[in-house]
Order: C-alpha cells, then sequence, then structure tokens
C-alpha cells in the first residue's frame, strides 16, 4: 500500500466525469490545438501520440485502461523517453511518490516516462495544476476519445476546485505548489 497525498471519496466521484477540455478522436486535429509541452496521462493517448510522432514530455502510464490490460499494440506504444520513473499509486488515489515524480517529470530536461504501478487516472488534476500556463495535459475519455486540457489560469482554477473534493494530505499541496511555483 503507497502512502496517499490524496484520495477521491466515493461520493465526489460524479463531478470528475466531465472532460477538462475538448475531446478528440483525430490526434492531429488535437495537435494542432496543443501547446507545449504536452502531459500524457494514460497508455491509449500515449500510444496515439507516439504513433503521430508527436511523443509527449511526460508520458504517465499504467498498462491498463479502463481497468483492463492495455493490448500489446498500446503497451509497445511507449515513447522512447530519455528517463524512465517508476512509481506506485493505489486505484482511487494520488500517492505522494506519483505525484512527487510527476511534478520532477514536468520541469525536467528531456522526456520523461513515469510507470505507475497501481493507477494513474487521478494524476491529470495534479498534472494541469503543476504545468506551465499554455502546457497542454491529454488524457482519455472513456468511449469518447481524447481530451486536450490547455492549461491556462482558468482552467488551473477549475482544477484546483476539483482537487478541493479530494481527501487531500498538506504533503499533496506542498508538491502541487512546488510545481506550480515552477510554472511562473
Amino acid at each position: 500500500m503507497t502512502r496517499a497525498a490524496a484520495t477521491l471519496p466515493p461520493d465526489a466521484r460524479g463531478a470528475f466525469k466531465d472532460p477538462l477540455g475538448p475531446v478528440y478522436e483525430d490526434v492531429q486535429r488535437l495537435l494542432a490545438d496543443a501547446g507545449d509541452p504536452i502531459i500524457a496521462v494514460g497508455d491509449v493517448v500515449t500510444y496515439h501520440l507516439v504513433e503521430a510522432d508527436a511523443p509527449p514530455k511526460v508520458a504517465v502510464v499504467d498498462g491498463k485502461t479502463e481497468r483492463e490490460a492495455v493490448t500489446r499494440e498500446v503497451a509497445g506504444g511507449r515513447p522512447d523517453a530519455d528517463r524512465t520513473v517508476e512509481a506506485a499509486s493505489d486505484p482511487g488515489t494520488i500517492s505522494v511518490e506519483l505525484l512527487d515524480a510527476l511534478v520532477d517529470a514536468i520541469y525536467a530536461e528531456g522526456s520523461t516516462l513515469l510507470s505507475v504501478d497501481g493507477e494513474e487516472d487521478l494524476a491529470t488534476l495534479p498534472a494541469v495544476l503543476a504545468a506551465p500556463v499554455d502546457a497542454s495535459v491529454v488524457y482519455g475519455q472513456p468511449g469518447e476519445g481524447m481530451v486536450l486540457a490547455n492549461v491556462t489560469s482558468s482552467l488551473k482554477e477549475q482544477a484546483r476546485d476539483l482537487c478541493e473534493l479530494l481527501e487531500t494530505t498538506e504533503e499533496f499541496w506542498a508538491l502541487v505548489n512546488r510545481g506550480a511555483a515552477n510554472s511562473k
């Protein structure tokens, strides 16, 4: 079991269903509207970006999609990143280890493949909070496509409001704020 920085309470799950930006089925259209750098959360979106010759600066993957193992093709479509970091994070949580690795990856030189043992689903919100304005966070919307969350101060406020619904620790906010301080 990992040390949780934040946990999603069951009664707050509904608030996390709406996408944080437009949903795309076509990766080229998404890339035309994306900022820089791109942070991908999820195996399938990472695969599509790599296949389009646009590997993300940070790829957060867990080997699953909708709680099932990804296909061999998707698993083989991970980026050839400058570094690979492993972190554990239990389902329904954001571990301290994952959050720390994510913030480091966003501001590290070069690209990072962040391989999560457990679940990466909740990494989208801290990615938005930690990323610089004009970056893009791309993640999957089950059954619909890829969400393009272009980071603006307004989107950061929305993400912070959603994070307020999580059961968070002081460490969660310290790590997120460390990323936010780097993004200025």
